[in-house]
């Protein structure tokens, strides 16, 4: 099992998803605890196809933000029982997950086991790549869902850190961390533009 591809691992967790929904906590118990990664990489997966299921970015977001604080703390993975047991419908996600897929397949072909390892070590940079997981997931799940690509650039992000850390692979974390930072730069742009815009609104209002 570990030694089959990302995306592989991945298919056979979307395939074994119930019909009309499922828990985090059963996420979780699919994956094991030491599956973490995998799990952050299957929740990133919706949000590489444009299209926006309500609330699922603050979920999805919230539970990678925990897997990362876990991983930073070296602590055991906890989520609120009011998070662990909300149901995430399925009829929807399946469909999305699976043509995903196939841009993870793409995604992955890009990495390399043991590549520039270094930058997949533990120590000090594991520390700053769980700070860059912590950061992918706090832009996921800020309040830009229906603009788009607002989610699937920290998704992006995400995956390649978690492909890279997964398979020692440092420049997809280096991939990673770019995608980080040309999120915060979208972010600002989109922050900057609407600044800009409300007061154009505002000077012809009050003109």
């Amino acid at each position: 099992m570990h030694s089959a591809p990302i995306s592989q691992r991945l298919r056979s967790l979307v395939r074994s998803m119930p019909r009309t929904g499922i828990t985090l906590s059963e996420l979780i118990h699919r994956v094991g605890n030491d599956g973490l990664l995998i799990l952050a990489a299957l929740l990133t997966l919706v949000f590489l196809i444009p299209v926006s299921i309500p609330g699922v970015s603050t979920v999805f977001g919230a539970a990678i933000l925990l897997i990362s604080v876990s991983r930073l703390f070296r602590r055991n993975l906890w989520i609120p029982s009011k998070l662990e047991h909300r149901v995430i419908g399925t009829r929807k996600l399946r469909p999305l997950l699976r043509k995903a897929l196939s841009w993870l397949k793409k995604i992955e072909t890009v990495s390399r086991p043991n590549r520039m390892g270094w930058l997949a070590a533990d120590g000090a940079v594991g520390t700053l790549n769980s700070l860059a997981l912590i950061l992918g997931a706090v832009l996921l799940m800020m309040p830009f869902g229906l603009i788009p690509f607002s989610n699937t650039f920290p998704a992006v992000a995400i995956l390649f850190l978690a492909i890279g850390l997964l398979q020692k692979d440092g420049v997809s974390v280096l991939l990673g961390h770019v995608s980080n930072v040309v999120t915060i730069i979208y972010f600002g742009v989109l922050i900057g533009g609407g600044g800009l815009a409300l007061r154009e609104v505002f000077e012809r209002l009050t003109a």
